[in-house]
């Protein structure tokens, strides 16, 4: 018989079965851009993709391939224009704008390229702004992000503001920032992409480590083939679709 267990969101229950379903299920996605008019642009072309819970999957493709728009489709920035996404057993296709809301922010974690801090707040201040927007007491939410830096090697720059880290320690702010909601899911663009070797090395490294330990699942789009082969797979795009899948080791 099914694991079966309650969700609430804005007051409205559901129902999640199954843990062991896919924590992802994508059927029939499209996505268009000026839709109806003369420069309509097809992005994404009838996507079907499954994602197991604790998968850590890159996704790579040419410039203008829809890597960015499926990623932004998962993480429900912008709306489709067909097909369904189902995350932890949920249609999302079914819920409110209010209810997309906090589904959004209880159960998908963004981390950007230019990491996308806030610059007037501190790192401990970065990080603990999701846990004040869902109205958890100011305390609990500074001890709980100073602890999820620390344990990130962010002990001794609790109280610097972004321009004072570096590259690597500012990634590490937004990846803490991503993390302190306990999202099922992690969606990175370009996670890597202003860091150097080393510091890349370091940070996907960390992203290894969160997804063995805490069983979070990973999507990163990367151009960088040395990234794409730290995770378990890579899907491949081109003109919109799913070309092949290609599965590791690497």
């Amino acid at each position: 018989m099914s694991h079966v267990k309650d969700m609430v969101i804005d007051g409205i229950k559901f129902l999640i079965y199954d843990e062991s379903q896919p924590i992802l299920q994508i059927r029939g996605l499209h996505k268009k851009y000026n839709e109806g008019k003369s420069n309509e642009v097809h992005a994404l072309r009838g996507i079907d993709l499954d994602v197991k819970r604790g998968d850590m999957m890159a996704i790579m493709g040419p410039s203008g391939c829809g890597k960015t728009t499926l990623l932004n489709m998962i993480g429900h920035l912008d709306k489709n224009s067909g097909g369904e996404i189902i995350i932890n057993n949920i249609d999302t296709n079914k819920l409110s704008d209010g209810q997309m809301t906090a589904f959004r922010r209880d159960n998908i974690g963004f981390i950007f390229q230019l990491f996308n801090l806030f610059p007037f707040l501190t790192a401990v201040e970065n990080v603990e702004t999701p846990l004040l927007l869902k109205g958890l007491n100011s305390a609990v939410a500074r001890e709980q992000a100073k602890m999820l830096l620390r344990d990130l090697g962010m002990g001794d720059r609790l109280y610097h503001d972004p321009l004072e880290l570096s590259g690597g320690q500012q990634q590490r702010v937004a990846v803490a920032r991503a993390l302190i909601t306990e999202p099922s899911i992690i969606l990175g663009d370009e996670p890597t992409g202003d860091l150097d070797s080393t510091t890349s090395a370091e940070v996907m490294a960390l992203f290894r480590r969160i997804n063995n330990i805490n069983r979070q699942t990973f999507v990163l789009v990367t151009h960088n083939r040395w990234i794409a082969e730290k995770c378990d797979y890579i899907v491949h795009m081109i003109d919109g679709k799913i070309s092949h899948v290609e599965h590791g080791p690497f």
